[in-house]
């Protein structure tokens, strides 16, 4: 079978962003996603609000944008349009990739979309647990010869994005140990996980021709790898990234994409190799950027070599410098910094915690702030 890239705009951007709802009393998350969207209304062009799985989350997308500041902009606005309209209903907003202290088992699925039915169905308990949420950052590509190498290009890179965005210390009121339990947890959808990575356009097809065939997919967007190509948006998706809390971390963090896909686009018109890893060293990265977040020690290269993920990240934001100004990103690519050195969420959850006598009810109410007030408390 052939898929078709649809045109695109080199290195446009657009972000989507994953809001749980929770009650203002309890800090436990509420029903409240079918409510809001009824009273915002339906919105069938960009940027809009939309349901996910659960009716605990509602997500906000940008239009796309050639600035990251323009893309996190719309986001603000609809998060903030959201946030009024929950006010009165007693429910507060938070990002981040798993709830601290929620059960899934009370959480319900949203109704009316095959779809959510036809993964819980097939998923059964793990469907279930996906009590989770992310944030999706699409970057424009011209060229459907490029898609391939620059995803393996970013999969040198899903560590430092798993770190930067970690946010999910807690599930079902345990402390797990992990920076991201959320990434371990979402891998267990049978078509979620890290991509395979391909040489050729043609062996994509492939897969995707022999998943339809055997029922395993009906549509392409059922392949919810962490790094995917979206033909129908002419983007790379990378998926890699917890619910991140403000939309300051955000644009920081979306502008180190976009950065990164117009580096490798760069050096592919250049006639230059897009370095890559093998895939156990990718699949290394993964778990030990869950595992220990800012604090892994990252594989950087197919020679083996290692260093600690924020070294890393100090040596690659004077190198995408040039590309951020030629973006008109230097301010947004500058806040990353600001993580590297006040911490990612999953650090600030945990001293929140170890501040209020371990109270979790505290960490949800730390969320809440951060996301109204649009950077880290």
């Amino acid at each position: 079978m052939g898929i078709d890239f649809a045109p695109s705009e080199r290195s446009r951007l657009g972000v989507e962003w994953e809001i749980a709802c929770v009650d203002r009393r309890s800090g436990e998350l509420s029903p409240a996603a079918p409510e809001l969207l009824a009273r915002l209304g339906r919105a069938d062009s960009f940027p809009h609000v939309t349901n996910e799985l659960l009716t605990n989350t509602v997500e906000v997308v940008s239009a796309p944008q050639r600035r990251v500041r323009d893309a996190v902009a719309d986001l603000t606005r609809l998060v903030d349009r959201v946030g009024e309209l929950a006010e009165p209903m007693g429910v507060d907003l938070i990002s981040s990739g798993t709830h601290p202290f929620s059960q899934w088992f009370q959480q319900q699925v949203t109704p009316g979309k095959p779809r959510y039915d036809t993964l819980i169905d097939r998923t059964r308990w793990w469907g279930r647990q996906m009590m989770i949420w992310g944030v999706h950052v699409h970057v424009a590509v011209e060229d459907r010869r490029k898609v391939l190498p620059i995803i393996d290009g970013l999969l040198t890179y899903l560590p430092h994005f798993q770190a930067l965005s970690a946010s999910s210390p807690f599930w079902a009121g345990e402390n797990t140990g992990y920076a991201s339990n959320r990434a371990l947890m979402f891998q267990q959808l049978p078509t979620a996980g890290l991509p395979p990575q391909f040489t050729e356009w043609r062996q994509y097809e492939d897969l995707v021709a022999d998943l339809q065939h055997t029922g395993v997919i009906e549509e392409l967007n059922e392949l919810r790898w962490d790094i995917r190509p979206s033909p129908k948006w002419g983007t790379i998706e990378v998926r890699t990234f917890d619910g991140i809390p403000t939309a300051g971390e955000i644009g920081a963090i979306a502008a180190l994409t976009q950065c990164l896909v117009e580096h490798f686009s760069r050096e592919l018109d250049a006639g230059r190799e897009v370095p890559t890893l093998q895939p156990w060293f990718v699949r290394e990265n993964k778990w030990r950027a869950a595992r220990y977040g800012m604090e892994a020690i990252i594989i950087q290269n197919a020679a083996g070599d290692e260093l600690l993920v924020t070294k890393d990240l100090e040596e690659l934001l004077p190198l995408l410098a040039p590309i951020a100004e030629s973006l008109d990103c230097v301010g947004e690519l500058a806040k990353m910094q600001d993580i590297i050195d006040g911490g990612a969420s999953y650090q600030r959850q945990l001293r929140v915690a170890a501040a209020n006598n371990g109270s979790l009810k505290a960490v949800v109410s730390s969320l809440v702030r951060e996301l109204r007030d649009g950077h880290p408390g």
